[in-house]
């Protein structure tokens, strides 16, 4: 019986987890007709994820996906949009401040009274980084510049 019970359940959150997954071809199949409009070259490259220089917001979009951040500068001669992407690295560090055990403490009337401490944390010697991959900058709905980590 409870076997019977996993099995949907597994199910249920492998959809789950997969549905926030985007990749370009969900995201194609979200704006068609900004796909169908482009040259087959143009196509090729938003396939492989490659953006360049008079993509529109739509094309770059279908690219890379949602932006991790975005920021607007507005002056009084233009307005400027800038499209940050991200990418996080998870490390482990080993298993630093794990917990901490005390020995004792002097206590009245004077004798040591043992104590003992533990902090486990959930995730005891991971950490995540957060590194800005590319910055892509739209001036009159156009791309205008494209900063770029490279390896």
């Amino acid at each position: 019986m409870k076997s019977r019970l996993l099995i949907p359940w597994a199910v249920l959150s492998l959809l789950l987890f997969s549905a926030g997954c985007q990749t370009v071809e969900t995201r194609i199949k979200e704006k068609p007709n900004v796909y169908a409009g482009l040259d087959k070259t143009t196509q090729d490259m938003i396939k492989q994820g490659i953006i360049g220089i008079g993509y529109t917001e739509d094309m770059v979009y279908l690219a890379l996906g949602s932006p991790d951040q975005m920021r607007e500068s507005v002056t009084a001669d233009s307005r400027t949009l800038l499209w940050i992407y991200n990418s996080y690295s998870s490390y482990y560090d080993g298993p630093y401040m794990t917990g901490y055990y005390g020995y004792g403490y002097p206590y009245y009337p004077y004798y040591y009274r043992p104590y003992a401490y533990y902090w486990p944390p959930p995730f005891a010697g991971y950490h995540t980084e957060k590194e800005e991959r590319i910055r892509v900058t739209f001036s009159g709905g156009k791309v205008t510049a494209i900063d770029q980590v490279k390896d």
